[in-house]
C-alpha cells in the first residue's frame, strides 16, 4: 500500500516567481486514481528548524521578514501562506520517514528542498526538509545513521553544507555537472554527470555509487530526493532519462533499500515543464514505482 504524506497548504500562489507550486495538487489528484492511504502533517516544529538553519533566517521566515536579496535567491516573495508552506514540508518529510519505520516505504508529496542553506533559501527551497527531518530522527533516537540519497537533476547542495562533517548522516548527489548551483558543495559522495546523460549511463553510474555508500555507512534509514529533473523534457533538467530510465533508477534505489531491510521515505524534489500534468504524473509514477518495488 502507497503512504502518501499530504496537506492542501503545499499548494500556494507564490508571488514573484515561476515555480510551479500547482503541481503538488495535480500529483494528488493522479495518486487518488489508485489505492493510497494519505497522511497529513503538522508544522515542524522551530527548535527542530532551527537545527540546521540559523535562528534568525528562521525567525524572518516565520515574521514574514525575510530579507529582500534572500528572497530574489530562493526566487520568489515569502508570504505568508509560503512560510506556512515551509513549515509544514519538512513536517511532511519526517512524517514520511516515521511512516517508513512502520511500513518500509512512505513518500511526502511536496518536500526535497535541498538548496537551502543555514542562513539562507536558495533555488525555490525556503527550509531544508531532508537536512531538518534527518537530524530531528537522529535526536529523536528513531535512526542512528542515516543516508540520504539525492537524484535530483541538481546538486543537493544545501543538503551537503548543513550536514557536513557529522558521522551519523551521509549525503549521495548524483546530478548533471553543469546544472545549477554553479558553485558545488561538497557531499559525502557526488557523482557529476555531463549533458545528454540517458538511461543506461545514469543506471551505470548510480549503481556502484549506491552500492558503495550503502557499504560505507550502513544505514537504518534512506531519505530519497526523488527529483524526476532528470527526464529528457524537463524545462530545468540537463540529462535525457526517459519514462522508463527513472522508473528503473526508483525500482534500484527500493529494491536496494528492502534487500538490505532499511525503511525508505521519498520526497518529490524538481520537476519543471509547461504542461504541469505531465510533471505531476511523473511524480506520481516515481511513488508508485518505490511502492511496488519495494514491496514487490
Amino acid at each position: 500500500m502507497l503512504h502518501v504524506v499530504h496537506h492542501r497548504d503545499y499548494v500556494v500562489t507564490a508571488s514573484g516567481g515561476a515555480h510551479q507550486f500547482s503541481k503538488y495538487g495535480v500529483v494528488m489528484d493522479v495518486l487518488r486514481d489508485g489505492p493510497l492511504v494519505e497522511h497529513r502533517p503538522e508544522a515542524m516544529p522551530v527548535r527542530w528548524l532551527e537545527a540546521a538553519h540559523d535562528p534568525a533566517y528562521v525567525a524572518s521566515v516565520l515574521t514574514g521578514s525575510v530579507a529582500p536579496a534572500i528572497e530574489r535567491r530562493i526566487g520568489f516573495a515569502v508570504t505568508p501562506d509560503v512560510a506556512r508552506r515551509a513549515v509544514l514540508s519538512p513536517g511532511g518529510t519526517w512524517l514520511a520517514a516515521k511512516l517508513a519505520l512502520t511500513h518500509g516505504y512512505a513518500a511526502n508529496a511536496a518536500g526535497g528542498s535541498h538548496h537551502a542553506l543555514s542562513d539562507s533559501g536558495a533555488g525555490y527551497c525556503v527550509f531544508n526538509d531532508l537536512a531538518v527531518a534527518a537530524l530531528r530522527l537522529l535526536g529523536e533516537r528513531d535512526a542512528r545513521r542515516i543516508l540520504i540519497v539525492d537524484l535530483d537533476v541538481h546538486q543537493g547542495d544545501g543538503t551537503a553544507a548543513i550536514l557536513a562533517g557529522r558521522t551519523d548522516v551521509a549525503t549521495l548527489s548524483i546530478h548533471a555537472e553543469k546544472n545549477f548551483p554553479v558553485r558545488k558543495a561538497q557531499s559525502t559522495m557526488d557523482v557529476g554527470l555531463p549533458d545528454g546523460t540517458g538511461d543506461d549511463a545514469y543506471l551505470a553510474a548510480l549503481v556502484p555509487a549506491l552500492d558503495a555508500m550503502m557499504d560505507r555507512t550502513r544505514p537504518d534509514l534512506i531519505l530519497y530526493q526523488a527529483g524526476v529533473d532528470v527526464h529528457r523534457d524537463d524545462k530545468l533538467g540537463r540529462l535525457a532519462l526517459t519514462d522508463a530510465g527513472i522508473a528503473a533508477r526508483d525500482a534500484f534505489v527500493a529494491t536496494r533499500a528492502r534487500a538490505h531491510g532499511i525503511p525508505l521515505a521519498s520526497a518529490m524534489g524538481g520537476g519543471y515543464g509547461n504542461d504541469v500534468y505531465a510533471v505531476a504524473a511523473r511524480h506520481a509514477a516515481t511513488m508508485r514505482n518505490l511502492a511496488t518495488a519495494y514491496f514487490d
